[in-house]
């Protein structure tokens, strides 16, 4: 009888322990998407930039249509609707400041580079004060993840901003990475991609000269999970902070809609093949934020403080179910790296000191 009171409140003593997971994935999916506002994300689209004069809009009634409902929730579910009947129902969110629920860019920078390395590495880098490519001086989470039992060899990026790759400095971690765009010198051989997309690549119009449509990423990260199956990856999107520096709002809030239908594809995907089914963790957030209608939104950086606000959201193995986050202390964007480790049972705040703690999850 004893030894019985005894088992019962060892577990219930395991259970009751803060940061004690029931379970642990066994892969990792890191997706992001530049510049998209916790404004849209946990309120949908803005009235006052769905205009022509403040937003750019080309067709105002068509974009009211598609995003635009009488209440927030049903405007963020119209936008991002795998997010909210996903994402927040099975997993959570976090970083709505309407609610209380802050996540920090503490390199106060709020411009790429220095955002990328923070959420990859766990901590701001003062040295880093532009786009550069620079090979990123710190070790990235998937880096280390990469000299780890069971993950070497098995861990791969698919990004459409070629900074990316500098980020982080394949020369040195070894990371295969595929941008549609050049690569350092020094990279291991990309990971493979069909054909078909580095020719329709060849003959699409170009928008930007460092970033490739999202829709080519998206096939290629499919396609990646598909054939390679990779135990950690990273995939990494661009079009809303490039449409909304062009001062574009209903192609920016189109770009958001496409993100969020690649995480439905990619989660139906995950959860039809053995490897991946009930076996994995999604973690999806951005580099930055950016300012406040009606004309600082198209913009971010040091001098914008409301841009150095961001959001991350969470689904599948050891994620509880929390969905939208209320209250609490707040966060930093570093502790996304040691997250993505933790998903996988891994510490990476251990192997390097300066990082952040994972979210509370």
């Amino acid at each position: 009888m004893y030894r019985i009171l005894f088992l019962v409140a060892l577990f219930l003593c395991m259970t009751c322990v803060p940061g004690t997971r029931a379970a642990v994935a066994r892969n990792v999916i890191l997706v992001t998407t530049d510049g998209l506002r916790w404004e849209e994300m946990f309120r949908g689209a803005e009235a006052t930039l769905m205009t022509k004069t403040n937003g750019g809009v080309k067709d105002t009634n068509g974009l009211n249509t598609r995003f635009w409902r009488e209440t927030e929730i049903q405007r963020r579910e119209a936008l991002l609707p795998f997010v909210w009947s996903v994402m927040a129902k099975q997993g959570q969110i976090i970083g709505n400041k309407d609610k209380g629920n802050r996540i920090k860019v503490t390199n106060g920078r709020n411009f790429s580079f220095p955002g990328y390395s923070e959420f990859l590495t766990g901590a701001e880098d003062p040295r880093i004060i532009s786009n550069a490519y620079l090979p990123n001086p710190n070790t990235n989470v998937f880096e280390w993840l990469n000299t780890q039992p069971g993950f070497h060899g098995r861990v791969s990026a698919i990004v459409n901003w070629d900074v990316i790759a500098w980020v982080l400095n394949v020369g040195r971690s070894r990371i295969p990475v595929w941008t549609g765009l050049r690569l350092p010198e020094n990279a291991p051989p990309p990971p493979s991609i069909p054909a078909w997309i580095p020719d329709a690549l060849a003959g699409a119009t170009p928008l930007w000269k460092d970033v490739i449509p999202d829709t080519f990423t998206a096939e290629a990260a499919l396609h990646h999970i598909r054939e390679a199956r990779p135990r950690a990856v990273y995939f990494a999107f661009g079009e809303t902070d490039e449409w909304a520096h062009d001062g574009r709002y209903d192609l920016y809030l189109s770009a958001a809609y496409n993100v969020d239908r690649f995480l439905s594809r990619l989660w139906t995907l995950v959860q039809s093949l053995p490897e991946y089914r009930d076996q994995t963790a999604l973690v999806f957030t951005t580099d930055h934020g950016r300012g406040l209608s009606p004309e600082k939104w198209k913009n971010h950086g040091a001098e914008t403080e409301e841009s150095g606000w961001i959001w991350a959201a969470m689904l599948g193995v050891g994620v509880k179910p929390l969905g939208e986050r209320v209250g609490g202390e707040e966060m930093m964007q570093g502790q996304t790296a040691a997250t993505v480790a933790a998903l996988v049972g891994m510490d990476f705040k251990a192997a390097s000191s300066r990082a952040a703690p994972a979210f509370p999850y």
